[in-house]
């Protein structure tokens, strides 16, 4: 008999798990479950529409779909389909690589008003999530203001401020793509409660801001000439003065020298929330809609010593996707070890019918071929019912 390992979320943190697995003991054998019918997690529905280079990563996971011992099985929720407790009776080890997919709140007056959307729900519908297949009205839309001072924030500014020529060969939802095209925005807030110095950007995502061909990227220039703290470790300190660097180049810029102007706003943070405005601590600025970018929480799971937590369910939201292969790797080491010491357990097997990898093949397949006719990447499913018919030969 063999060992056999669940592992329950199919991103780049439970792929990660799986290959170290498989590096150690090829011999085991390893269901990746997903309650999505398509699998990659936070790369598929999460990374920016237009980062396809950094989308180029699921290529390495659909080569680990294609291991002997390694079954991919989508569409089955926890908690719906089966229980955590089920899980750890069946499974020798349980890896839970669930992410954190719950929208952050900032506990402020007016934050459930209908123009005030998390960034999870805003860029699931950029990305095709098939729980958000309806974004907001972009029509009337002048003033954005995004509060958060980090990459998601960036990225939802970025991909609102580009034109459509530089989106055509993104994998964008095309009504989405359409609505941000022919929104009358003119203005981008990035809001940050701390100063320019503590900005969590990274340089290449703040750099990419100021070559934008519709919008010019502008701030204010107090507060840019501030040291960084001498705690700050070499890498750190490196990443905080060039992104000083960059934002006095766009404390040169000219707003208003573009038909988009996107302003960065340090040392502010909002209060309260009401229709056309946000009350900041440094005053009300008019907006007709607002994109929270401060983090996200996640779903409970069992503690136990059969579970094993990776990715943001082990260590919250931080990091980037290639964080997630060493952590994945030494969690696999923690199951080799535990399992080392415990015969496999025999059952039958719990798991209902799925969308295998074959299925989602079939799903990637029609994506690719209906982004084929436009010069895109792919034309995402964004429908349930849809994605689960074409996994099955529909």
């Amino acid at each position: 008999m063999t060992h056999r390992v669940a592992i329950v979320g199919a991103g780049p943190s439970g792929f990660y798990a799986a290959d170290g697995l498989l590096r150690a003991n090829p011999d085991l054998h390893i269901d990746v479950i997903d309650r999505l019918p398509t699998p990659f997690g936070l790369v598929r529905a999460g990374v920016a529409p237009d980062h396809q280079g950094t989308k180029a990563v699921v290529r390495q996971f659909d080569r680990l779909l294609a291991q002997p011992d390694l079954r991919f099985a989508g569409n089955i929720e926890v908690g719906r389909d089966l229980s955590w407790e089920e899980l750890g009776e069946a499974y020798d080890a349980v890896i839970v690589a669930i992410g954190m997919v719950i929208d952050k709140k900032l506990g402020v007056p007016g934050e459930d008003l209908p123009h005030v959307w998390g960034s999870w729900r805003f860029v699931g519908w950029l990305n095709g999530h098939p729980d958000f297949r309806t974004g907001p009205d972009l029509s009337k839309v002048e003033r954005v203001a995004i509060i958060g001072n980090g990459n998601v924030a960036l990225d939802v500014a970025r991909v609102l401020a580009k034109s459509a020529d530089e989106m055509a060969k993104s994998d964008i939802v095309p009504e989405a793509g359409s609505a941000i095209a022919s929104a009358p925005i003119k203005d981008i807030h990035v809001i940050g409660r701390r100063g320019p110095e503590n900005a969590s950007f990274t340089n290449n995502e703040l750099g990419e801001m100021g070559r934008l061909m519709r919008a010019v990227a502008v701030t204010d220039a107090n507060g840019l000439d501030t040291i960084p703290p001498a705690s700050d470790s070499t890498p750190e300190k490196l990443r905080k003065t060039k992104n000083l660097q960059i934002l006095k180049g766009f404390a040169g810029n000219k707003p208003g020298s573009k038909s988009l102007t996107v302003r960065f706003l340090f040392n502010s943070a909002p209060v309260a929330f009401a229709p056309g405005v946000v009350d900041l601590t440094s005053g009300k600025l008019e907006a007709d809609l607002v994109i929270t970018c401060i983090g996200y929480a996640g779903e409970a799971f069992p503690r136990r010593e059969d579970f094993f937590a990776v990715g943001w369910a082990k260590r919250g939201p931080t990091g980037t996707i290639p964080t997630n292969r060493a952590e994945g790797h030494a969690v696999a080491k923690q199951v080799i070890d535990w399992l080392a010491e415990r015969d496999p357990k025999s059952g039958p097997d719990i798991l209902p019918a799925a969308v295998d990898a074959a299925g989602w093949h079939r799903i990637d397949k029609h994506e690719v071929a209906a982004g084929s006719a436009s010069g895109r990447p792919r034309v995402k499913l964004t429908d349930w019912q849809a994605l689960l018919d074409v996994a099955q030969g529909g």
